[in-house]
């Protein structure tokens, strides 16, 4: 089991990695047309579709590197009391019931509207450019067995913490720019001459 979270918890990270390099392409495309529309009063007829597919790209790809690392935004003000036994075996039947359904229906979905968009080269309607969507599309079955992929280690990861109350944490390979400023705060307060530990009690 451990060998397939590794495995599952690098496939996501690779991807995500990889496609978090839209951002630096949105930013690049998105500033050019700034700059030609309110200086150059000339509009590009791409603009829109770049956001759009970039950042849809981003948004669908992500979502197994976020899963990996437990970023997905869950209400656990009571979850998270509960022991990890408890809670291995709430999230394993949670991913059984209602996870890998709906995962497994945005695979086929996917797959049935990117067949039909590759079949006859469907392109954009939202501008006279003309840009092809069925490769943007085709990113929702990507998306898909990535998240399927991911959640299968997750349910690994459920059972090991059913049976070991403990759970296997995906290595860490990327901080939050908030959490390494403060954390360098942090010891800078701590080697500050004026800085006094609290006495310590007995």
């Amino acid at each position: 089991m451990l060998r397939f979270i590794s495995f599952a918890d690098r496939l996501s990270g690779w991807f995500g990695k990889s496609f978090g390099w839209l951002v630096l392409l949105m930013t690049i495309g998105m500033s050019y047309e700034v700059i030609v529309r309110y200086i150059f009063n000339s509009p590009t007829p791409w603009a829109y579709e770049l956001s759009f597919m970039m950042y849809g790209a981003l948004f669908m790809v992500g979502g197994a590197y976020t899963l990996a690392r437990g970023g997905h935004v869950r209400g656990d003000f009571v979850y998270r009391m509960w022991p990890v036994r408890v809670q291995g075996l709430v999230d394993f039947v949670l991913y059984v019931i209602f996870f890998f359904p709906g995962i497994t229906a945005l695979i086929f979905a996917g797959w049935k509207y990117a067949a039909r968009s590759i079949r006859y080269g469907e392109v954009s309607a939202s501008s006279p450019a003309g840009i092809p969507i069925y490769q943007f599309k085709a990113i929702m079955v990507l998306a898909g067995v990535l998240l399927f992929i991911q959640g299968l280690a997750q349910l690994c990861r459920c059972i090991i913490a059913i049976r070991d109350g403990v759970w296997h944490e995906a290595a860490p390979d990327v901080e939050e720019t908030e959490m390494l400023a403060m954390q360098e705060l942090g010891e800078d307060f701590a080697h500050h001459p004026d800085h006094i530990d609290p006495p310590k009690s007995h």
